[in-house]
């Protein structure tokens, strides 16, 4: 009898494990994009300059990331509300959180998000 209650929970754990993981990684191709450009702001550039950078896509084309002097955009491609661009900036936020490159993540007045890299010693 104990047999048949281990499986089911073993199961519900690991389904949970599984689907844990994948919202961890929601973003990981637009983490990978900003991060680049918040890294070569340290390494590589003192800043983008007033055209920018080059202008990217997240390889499923969700979301366009574009260096501004020191900010980078970020831009979701699709129409949607605030209250996506309110979410995926407080998951920016987190990611960056204790990143002491990253002085500020906004929604900017346009409405897209900024990733603040700006200098403020």
């Amino acid at each position: 009898m104990k047999r048949f209650l281990v499986f089911p929970l073993c199961s519900i754990f690991f389904v949970f494990v599984f689907c844990s993981l994948l919202t961890g990684c929601k973003h990981k191709d637009l983490y990978k994009l900003t991060d680049k450009y918040v890294d070569s702001l340290y390494t590589e550039y003192e800043s983008y300059g007033l055209m920018g950078g080059e202008t990217e896509l997240t390889p499923d084309g969700k979301y366009q990331v574009h260096p501004i002097g020191r900010l980078v955009n970020v831009k979701i491609m699709a129409v949607v509300d605030d209250s996506v661009y309110e979410k995926l900036r407080d998951d920016l936020a987190s990611h960056y959180k204790n990143d002491k490159k990253v002085y500020d993540v906004y929604i900017s007045k346009v409405g897209t998000i900024m990733i603040d890299c700006r200098n403020r010693e």
